[in-house]
């Protein structure tokens, strides 16, 4: 993990905190786990990022450049003609806000007090006026790409939470929307500098049914001041637990303040001061 992680927020940005949002990640981190989900919102100390995919954000990148000359040409991508998909992609002035990590599409929830955000890959919209809500997604495999996978769950959660926060915001938005998926090839005889992609649209009927109750959990979960249950298969809670189960013999109960030895790392011209307990 990097020396530059500090899983300690700022206190203003903790529920309660004037710039806390629930953004559509935090609504998937409460159904994975309410007890990271608090210790992260409420308590202000957050999970270990995950390590950056920055090829995946290569594709996202290049294919919003790709889509745009369409959006701003009133044109149908070559894609959504290939996939029978008669839409074009959606022009609004706020599209680059949407796109926005931090920022997104928001909306306030009354029965919750929360704003929610989100900030999506793509919209289009059809003949009749419905928005379809796109999201970007790279990977690469053998076999074919499908959203059949049960960790593809979050895909579609994150789908639908989309497809509720456009139409609290007012828009008519389809059941329908899309994942366009990027699939590295590995089949070429050589690299060459340059890695290929099978392109591939997916439709997906979502169901934003959900929400409106999930939400409600998560006011009532960040409400109280005691520790929820754990997910059912959190690896960073199994992890925590572990190590206390380890240290546990280190630790003298009968000394009021545990000493701590400070420890220099050899390895760096920084001094690391490691906390060991004695």
């Amino acid at each position: 993990m990097s020396q530059y992680y500090k899983p300690h927020r700022k206190v203003d940005w903790n529920y309660g905190g004037p710039r806390w949002r629930l953004s559509r990640s935090k609504i998937d981190l409460f159904i994975q786990c309410p007890r990271c989900f608090y210790i992260d919102n409420k308590l202000g100390t957050a999970r270990p990022p995950g390590f950056p995919f920055n090829l995946n954000s290569a594709v996202d990148k290049l294919l919003k450049k790709e889509f745009d000359i369409h959006r701003y040409a009133k044109s149908t991508h070559p894609l959504m003609s290939k996939y029978g998909v008669d839409a074009i992609p959606f022009e609004h002035k706020n599209m680059d806000t949407w796109r926005e990590n931090f920022k997104g599409i928001d909306c306030f929830h009354a029965p919750t007090g929360f704003t929610v955000s989100g900030a999506i890959d793509d919209v289009w919209v059809n003949p009749k006026g419905e928005l379809h809500i796109v999201d970007y997604k790279a990977t690469s495999k053998d076999e074919e790409v499908t959203l059949d996978a049960e960790w593809q769950d979050g895909y579609k959660r994150q789908m639908e939470i989309y497809q509720w926060l456009f139409r609290q915001n007012g828009f008519t938005v389809s059941d329908t929307g899309y994942f366009v998926y990027a699939n590295g090839k590995t089949d070429a005889e050589a690299f060459d500098a340059k890695l290929e992609f099978d392109i591939k649209v997916i439709p997906y009927t979502g169901k934003a049914d959900w929400i409106d109750k999930t939400l409600l959990e998560i006011k009532a979960c960040l409400d109280i001041d005691a520790i929820p249950q754990t997910g059912e298969a959190c690896d960073y809670c199994t992890y925590r637990k572990a190590v206390g189960e380890v240290l546990q013999p280190f630790i003298k109960k009968d000394v009021p303040n545990s000493k701590v030895s400070k420890v220099k790392s050899k390895d760096s011209e920084d001094s690391h001061e490691q906390s060991l307990f004695s």
